[in-house]
């Protein structure tokens, strides 16, 4: 009777521990790997031609913010729209928001101090500017017809239609950037946010090549477009 009763506990503990099909489980290990979902990441190209092809920044989450200055911290947005619909409006307010979350992080700030171009730490078309001042440039964010070093990125936005490859456009006499629909409408979040800071930049005073050449990528509007377009997609 003793006998019979060991064996009848020993049976039920491989009942508890072993599947059906006589594999060991245990609670506490998950083996199954979840893998983010890609968007579409389209592209931060912003003046009419087709994106070159570009590495990307990992994806991973953004570092501690532990050596991010004040500035960064505290960078604001002054977005006012022009003629978005309601749809619009909400899509280009998580843009924004977006925005305001990169610039606060440490990633942002050291891939811009590590820029290299041509082999050298370095942004093409940088305006004579190192790295750390084109940072710094950004943060105290004084564009050029409102040249208020105020810490906030001003800037209008309006939207149009055409049937090209022109994502938006902007120019040196206005204070509001052009948002091609076509884009927009399909883009994900944070491409929005790396079209509009690409085009801001362009308010702040950086430039690149109008046609597409090898060293347009490394340039400040595109370069620091790509940054808000990859680190964004971490808070996706």
């Amino acid at each position: 009777m003793k006998k019979m009763l060991v064996m009848m506990l020993l049976m039920s503990f491989m009942i508890v521990s072993c599947n059906d099909d006589g594999t060991l489980t245990d609670p506490a290990i998950d083996d199954t790997v979840t893998e983010p979902i890609d968007g579409n990441d389209g592209d931060a190209d912003n003046d009419g031609d087709e994106t070159p092809t570009t590495p990307t920044t990992p994806t991973t989450p953004p570092s501690p913010t532990s050596k991010v200055p004040e500035q960064a911290r505290t960078f604001k947005t002054n977005v006012s729209y022009m003629n978005l619909t309601n749809t619009q409006a909400d899509k280009y307010d998580r843009a924004v928001a977006l925005v305001k979350k990169v610039v606060a992080t440490e990633a942002f700030r050291t891939k811009i101090l590590n820029h290299k171009y041509n082999g050298a730490t370095q942004f093409a078309n940088n305006n004579g500017k190192t790295n750390a001042q084109i940072y710094q440039s950004i943060l105290d964010a004084a564009e050029k017809l409102t040249p208020s070093k105020n810490n906030t990125m001003d800037v209008g936005v309006k939207m149009y239609y055409t049937n090209n490859s022109v994502v938006g456009w902007t120019n040196t006499s206005i204070t509001y950037i052009n948002v091609n629909t076509k884009f927009f409408n399909n883009y994900t979040i944070n491409n929005v946010a790396a079209n509009l800071f690409h085009e801001w930049l362009h308010k702040v005073g950086y430039g690149h090549d109008s046609s597409s050449t090898t060293r347009r990528p490394y340039s400040v509007p595109y370069a620091v477009g790509y940054l808000i377009r990859d680190i964004g997609k971490s808070f996706l």
